[in-house]
């Protein structure tokens, strides 16, 4: 049920345009591990969440063979037509990000973005999401995560605390650094780098 009334609210804020998670520009945090001092080889990239696909074009531009999903169809829409301007041909799929074994996404992806999606599903999907993430990469794959750490307000129904993501993913990833949150002036929103053991 939980999961059905965010599908609802998400479809409803993308039909009457309201995005406040779309700003069209790639976060630094993105834009250090793709292109800073330490930046990986391009390689397969997911985009889980990608929204009208801002940071899966980044990504291709960069030299990713980027895959795209998400599950509203409004949003792959406008990624696509994003995609097309820029001249870049990523990979699209409208999809739920729980269940990725089932998008015949193929595997040795080795980075994985996620820029608040994963603090929105409901916590019973939560172990499908890693399970499908962790069947997709290869070892020392990179994991960039964004997520609300505390419910920013009573209407917002996100949270993803570090201890959890560390339960979710532990046994088979390394929490590499978790920064930001430390502004009172802004949401409560932390980043998370893991990598995948080898």
């Amino acid at each position: 049920m939980a999961n059905n009334i965010s599908n609802l609210m998400f479809r409803a804020m993308y039909r009457f345009g309201f995005k406040p998670w779309d700003s069209g520009i790639p976060p630094p945090e993105l834009k250090e591990l793709i292109e800073g001092p330490q930046a990986r080889t391009p390689g397969k990239a997911l985009d889980l969440g990608c929204g009208t696909g801002t940071n899966t074009m980044y990504m291709a531009q960069h030299g990713w063979d980027v895959t795209g999903i998400d599950f509203v169809s409004t949003a792959i829409a406008a990624a696509r037509k994003k995609m097309q301007a820029a001249n870049v041909a990523p990979r699209l799929i409208q999809g739920d990000v729980t269940r990725l074994k089932e998008l015949s996404l193929g595997a040795d992806y080795s980075l994985v973005f996620d820029l608040g999606c994963l603090h929105s599903i409901p916590e019973v999907r939560r172990d499908a999401y890693a399970a499908g993430v962790n069947e997709v990469t290869v070892p020392g794959a990179d994991f960039l995560v964004w997520g609300f750490y505390a419910k920013p307000n009573f209407f917002v129904n996100a949270k993803l605390a570090q201890e959890e993501l560390e339960q979710l993913f532990g046994k088979s990833w390394d929490m590499v650094r978790a920064w930001g949150g430390e502004q009172p002036d802004r949401f409560p929103g932390r980043w998370y780098h893991l990598r995948r053991k080898s």
